[in-house]
């Protein structure tokens, strides 16, 4: 590539990408995961559009599986273990046993449906049985659930990749005869060592930056995350799972007291929206439009039954031990959203030469498309609907200041909503857990730093600095005085997540 090229490159591609940014505030304000727009940037850059000619299935599939390794680190970067840590049970079930009972109900019912074979039935169930974490990960910035439900979708979504990838690998290449011990074998060895070298990686590589003194702050972002794709690769260099270790490895990064937390986050969540990106931009560049109209009733008919019927299907047998309202159940079997996941992972079977696979991508796109416009606006209505958005939430603010790092300290927002017992609630009387305060009080558009004699009062927006230690507890004493007022305790109500 000569230099004028270059440059020529260089500039579409940066128009691509302030065009994808501009896409990703439009999609987010009519709640639709970004991932929408940005394939309709690639169909518009594509043959259909500008003219622009990708059929390249293998470049595709190993920049897609690099873009989502670089997904799932920073899904896991922006995890608290906290928020999953008593949901990794139920998540982990509903990314095994889920994955398998969504594959086979899928690939039953295309197969006496829509007459397909067993091996592209089994691939299309494969295909579109993994929910897609930059998908859940977009909407639970913007639907504000109960920890212990984005805390399960966010787990889930970071685990069932792998077992989506393992089985979508397995049916490409190793015939449907095969001994099942094969298949399941192979399935146990590349979960159990992908999962062994994220969390040695991130174990050892939280060990070393905590011991040693980088000469730049910007590096230790660079570290955190490069730790991360360095369990990606060496998983996958030992033909385990990539996508396991990566998350696994982000959420172990994420959680040892790293120094800079603020700056790497920052720095993932800008590599993530990158990789978004890239990887939407090149699928929608890779189908053909005029391919898509003969597969429309098979993807209409094959999302149907993914998300009537297959999905909670797998929600419920997975779930069923673990006492989960039956609400909870409502909503997860709802916002298993899909995304690139589902694309990439067609793309597979016709790197292998799987006959007749290449209508699987077609099919895949259509149904991405299709039910995440269902899908995606619907998450908070039917939140609301079922109560699962509470009115005492926080959320965190996230900011880069150094003195926060230093201290320890996060910087937390809280709205008095209407109904809440906070009203008339004096600081004083609040009582938030040491060295929690109050820093600064929202009222009518007008700020002002509270006394210990000021009230609080409906729609007053609370800016609250604590500490990671304290976090938990502040958080608890307000959802407390928000349900039962200043004498919660004494009517035994500690401010339990909902």
């Amino acid at each position: 590539m000569s230099l004028p090229e270059l440059y020529v490159a260089l500039f579409f591609g940066g128009l691509v990408l302030l065009a994808s940014i501009i896409a990703t505030r439009l999609a987010s304000g009519a709640g639709l995961p970004s991932l929408l727009l940005f394939l309709g940037v690639g169909v518009l850059v594509g043959e259909s559009g500008i003219g622009l000619n990708f059929d390249n299935a293998q470049l595709a599939q190993g920049l897609g599986t690099a873009a989502l390794g670089v997904i799932l680190a920073e899904g896991g970067l922006a995890t608290r273990f906290s928020d999953i840590r008593r949901v990794l049970a139920p998540a982990a079930v509903l990314a095994t046993v889920g994955v398998g009972v969504s594959m086979l109900v899928t690939a039953a019912a295309v197969h006496w449906l829509l007459g397909m074979n067993w091996q592209l039935a089994l691939l299309l169930g494969a295909i579109v049985s993994s929910t897609d974490a930059a998908a859940v990960f977009s909407v639970l910035r913007v639907v504000p659930l109960p920890r212990r439900l984005s805390g399960l979708l966010e787990a889930e979504s970071g685990f069932n990749d792998a077992p989506a990838v393992i089985l979508v690998l397995l049916f490409s290449t190793i015939p449907l005869e095969h001994e099942p011990t094969v298949i399941v074998g192979t399935l146990l060895y590349q979960l159990v060592v992908g999962a062994a070298i994220g969390l040695g990686c991130g174990f050892m590589g939280a060990m070393v930056l905590r011991r040693i003194a980088l000469p730049a702050a910007g590096l230790y972002p660079l570290a955190t995350f490069g730790l991360a794709m360095l369990a990606f690769a060496a998983s996958g260099a030992l033909h385990a799972s990539g996508f396991i270790a990566a998350y696994l490895a982000g959420v172990m990064l994420a959680n040892s007291g790293l120094p800079h937390r603020s700056a790497t986050r920052s720095f993932a969540e800008g590599a993530g929206w990158l990789a978004q990106i890239g990887l939407f931009v090149l699928l929608g560049l890779l189908v053909s439009p005029h391919e898509l109209v003969g597969e429309a009733v098979p993807a209409v008919v094959a999302g149907l039954v993914l998300l009537l019927l297959a999905r909670p299907t797998a929600v419920v047998l997975s779930l069923s031990g673990f006492r989960m309202p039956w609400r909870d159940q409502v909503f997860v079997s709802w916002a298993g959203l899909r995304g690139a996941v589902p694309i990439v992972l067609a793309t597979y079977p016709i790197v292998a030469g799987v006959p007749d696979s290449g209508r699987l991508l077609n099919i895949v796109f259509i149904l991405v498309v299709v039910f995440t416009l269902v899908q995606g606006p619907s998450l908070r209505p039917l939140a609301q609907r079922l109560d699962l958005i509470p009115r005492d939430t926080t959320r965190e603010i996230h900011i880069d200041a150094a003195p926060l790092d230093v201290l320890g300290a996060e910087l937390i927002t809280m709205t008095v909503m209407p109904g809440s017992r906070l009203h008339n609630v004096t600081v004083l009387e609040l009582r938030l857990p040491e060295p929690s305060v109050i820093t600064l009080i929202i009222r009518a558009g007008q700020s002002f730093v509270p006394q210990l004699v000021t009230r609080l009062e409906t729609g007053d927006e609370l800016l609250i600095v604590t500490t990671t230690a304290m976090r938990e507890s502040a958080e608890r004493r307000l959802r407390a005085v928000s349900r039962r007022g200043k004498l919660a305790y004494w009517f035994d109500e500690y401010g339990e997540p909902g």
